[in-house]
């Protein structure tokens, strides 16, 4: 996949009608939103394309409302909160693509501002339909795609409208693009990749292709102890997915044959059940991963895993980071994660975080401006890094 796209600054919006889309699938409760990052996150490019002398149309989803027009899924929200970012009105639309939707869009003056009702409610959008793609294209002359977290998803507004229109990058999808492109491409070395999170299966081809770029990589998290078991060692009650043991056994051989450092814990936080709910106060112990105890279960990585996976981060001059080390939201099995990411924060190299888990820890623990990059879009970035081409950005100019 070619990662040299062009972006906003690459071509003349002035006077165009610019259709934008969005990441504003953002969480509320009772109509109110409860946390506006992703739009605050959208601002500078609105911004720009404002300040060019565009005819901005924003366009987003919401929720999963399955094409089916669910008021507690509408944008009006979302609207009233770029309105206040803005300081200047946001002109919303009652449709998607009709009537409404296209009369005021046609009426935009340069710098006027427009949001579109909740893509979704559409049923050809999640199928990619042309005629729904070449009805969005018809209301713009360019095509800006700012929503990296639904990069992967070939639909009519990340994807087919492209296909009516030149299409570029907004900044937040050109940042990851660049970043993460390069850190895949042609990293600076040692590159050391970490994962975690529960399953193996989640990571198959993440494994595979990772191995063919990384100097070291780390396995952490409840997936660690597949690898573990795939080693012959008595995991005892902990998650394994047997199905994928010889999997395990072939990425550890792969490894070895290319030269690839390939670190799994050494010792782990154990209990005697799974906690529920999930912050109950549980007995814990630290055992070594050679010798957990037939009756207990494997929760999080332990200090001396910890102090190892540090060492390793702290040599490398570009660490990627996907998944927590154990059951993060357990404060009592959040160390090994919060200690994985106090590594990437202290880190002089190029640290990249991949969404969910891994992003929030790195938020909650006060690390995000010591991140290079954390990614906005979690299932996109693990697409990013199984080497897959993401329709939302290979459908976009290259330079």
């Amino acid at each position: 996949m070619n990662y040299n796209k062009k972006s906003i600054e690459d071509i003349s919006v002035a006077g165009k009608r610019v259709l934008c889309r969005c990441d504003f699938n953002v969480p509320t409760k009772d109509g109110k939103i409860t946390s506006d990052k992703r739009i605050v996150a959208a601002m500078p490019t609105i911004k720009y394309l404002v300040d060019q002398g565009a005819k901005v149309i924003l366009c987003s989803h919401m929720g999963k409302p399955k094409g089916e027009w669910k008021p507690e899924l509408s944008l009006k929200v979302v609207a009233e909160r770029i309105s206040q970012l803005l300081g200047k009105e946001v002109i919303m639309a009652a449709d998607v693509v009709g009537e409404d939707a296209k009369a005021k869009a046609a009426a935009l003056k340069d710098g006027d501002v427009m949001l579109l009702e909740n893509v979704r409610y559409m049923k050809g959008e999640t199928k990619n339909d042309p005629e729904l793609s070449k009805e969005l294209a018809s209301m713009a002359d360019i095509f800006v795609n700012d929503a990296f977290g639904t990069a992967h998803r070939a639909h009519s507004s990340t994807a087919g409208v492209a296909d009516y229109l030149p299409a570029v990058s907004g900044y937040l999808v050109q940042k990851e693009v660049s970043i993460m492109g390069k850190a895949l491409a042609a990293p600076e070395r040692p590159f050391v990749a970490i994962l975690g999170g529960a399953k193996v299966s989640d990571k198959l081809n993440v494994i595979k292709n990772l191995l063919e770029k990384v100097d070291t990589l780390i396995i952490g998290g409840g997936m660690a102890y597949t690898f573990l078991a795939a080693k012959g060692y008595d995991v005892g009650k902990s998650l394994v997915d047997n199905e994928k043991i010889d999997y395990c056994k072939e990425m550890m051989a792969k490894a070895a044959e290319k030269g690839v450092n390939l670190l799994l814990p050494v010792d782990t936080v154990v209990a005697d059940s799974f906690p529920s709910p999930i912050d109950a106060e549980i007995p814990v112990e630290v055992v070594d991963c050679t010798a957990i105890p037939a009756d207990k279960i494997g929760l999080d990585i332990g200090p001396k895993a910890s102090a190892e996976f540090a060492a390793a981060v702290k040599a490398a001059k570009t660490v990627v980071w996907n998944g927590p080390m154990g059951v993060f939201e357990n404060p009592i099995l959040s160390k090994g994660t919060k200690d994985v990411a106090q590594a990437l924060a202290d880190s002089d190299a190029v640290t990249i975080v991949g969404g969910g888990d891994s992003a929030a820890a790195c938020e909650q623990l006060g690390f995000a401006d010591k991140i290079t990059h954390i990614s906005t879009g979690g299932g996109a970035s693990l697409e990013f890094l199984e080497g897959l081409e993401l329709p939302g950005i290979a459908c976009l100019q290259d330079k």
